[in-house]
């Protein structure tokens, strides 16, 4: 029996069902319109905090799914996302807007663990960026699998060691970039850089929510690749920033770590109060889903 569709605008939730737009093939028919599917399934995957939906996942899942995405050729987004990010969603419909247009959101944040814990629905484990993309250099290595891999953000000289870095660690893949410091008037002309390289991965280190802003807008532009937002990461790969030591990382205190190196940050800290309350005050409206 053959069997192939495709959507041609974002799936929205609508109750307990999903209301797709698109075009299917069945039984040598050609169908084209509204699709109605349930999400009862779906529902069971996914977590909402505050309006943003996270998917619970494992990192080794979400690498599975990305070198499966990477093998069928289609493009897809990827946000790593923590309370900053959520809370960004707060007052901004656009990034709300983008985050519910991802293919994947993961919990990159000990907050967003907390908040899915406390609504009776937690995920696994922390997901995070700047783990999550060599975890997956390395996984495509194991498989003999060949990335072509573009960066686009950070400083010159940040991009540039970070390259070095990835060139010299993961020899089999293939790397190229462009820093983040141009006019918005010569992002067509990167765009087509980034085009010519023809990424199976590209990787966009620009802080939250712009570089996800970026994706969103020009991701259809480019040759069919998995992107994801890293924020920082290429300062930490290439050596330029130091990740937080082992024991923050085990308390999940990394940004206390940031805070102490950069006293500057106590303003954008001042974003995981506000999401705590935020939390503990939509639990208070209603009883937390059990699984």
């Amino acid at each position: 029996m053959e069997r192939a569709c495709s959507t041609r605008f974002a799936p929205m939730a609508d109750g307990g069902f999903l209301r797709v737009r698109g075009e299917c093939n069945l039984q040598g028919k050609r169908w084209e319109g509204e699709f109605v599917l349930s999400t009862e399934s779906l529902a069971e995957h996914v977590v909402e905090v505050l309006g943003v939906r996270f998917h619970r996942t494992t990192s080794a899942e979400a690498i599975e799914l990305m070198l499966h995405w990477i093998a069928e050729k289609s493009r897809r987004m990827v946000i790593t996302a923590g309370p900053e990010f959520v809370m960004k969603s707060q007052e901004v419909p656009e990034v709300l807007k983008i985050s519910r247009a991802a293919d994947l959101v993961t919990a990159d944040g000990i907050g967003v663990v907390w908040a899915a814990a406390r609504m009776g629905r937690p995920v696994p484990e922390r997901v995070t960026g700047v783990e999550l993309v060599l975890e997956l250099l390395k996984e495509a290595i194991r498989r003999n699998q060949t990335l072509r891999v573009y960066l686009l953000g950070s400083s010159l000289p940040s991009l540039e060691a970070c390259l070095a870095v990835l060139r010299r660690d993961f020899p089999m893949h293939q790397f190229a970039g462009r820093d983040g410091y141009f006019p918005t008037t010569e992002m067509p002309h990167v765009m087509e850089a980034i085009a010519d390289f023809a990424p199976d991965v590209w990787l966009v280190g620009m802080g939250q929510p712009r570089q996800e802003q970026v994706i969103y807008q020009w991701l259809s532009q480019l040759p069919p690749c998995v992107a994801l937002g890293v924020g920082g990461s290429f300062d930490v790969w290439g050596g330029t920033v130091p990740r937080a030591p082992q024991i923050f990382r085990k308390l999940n205190v990394e940004w206390l770590y940031r805070l102490l190196r950069e006293p500057s940050r106590i303003r954008r800290q001042t974003a995981l109060p506000r999401f705590a309350w935020r939390v503990v005050r939509q639990n208070q409206s209603y009883a937390p889903h059990k699984r």
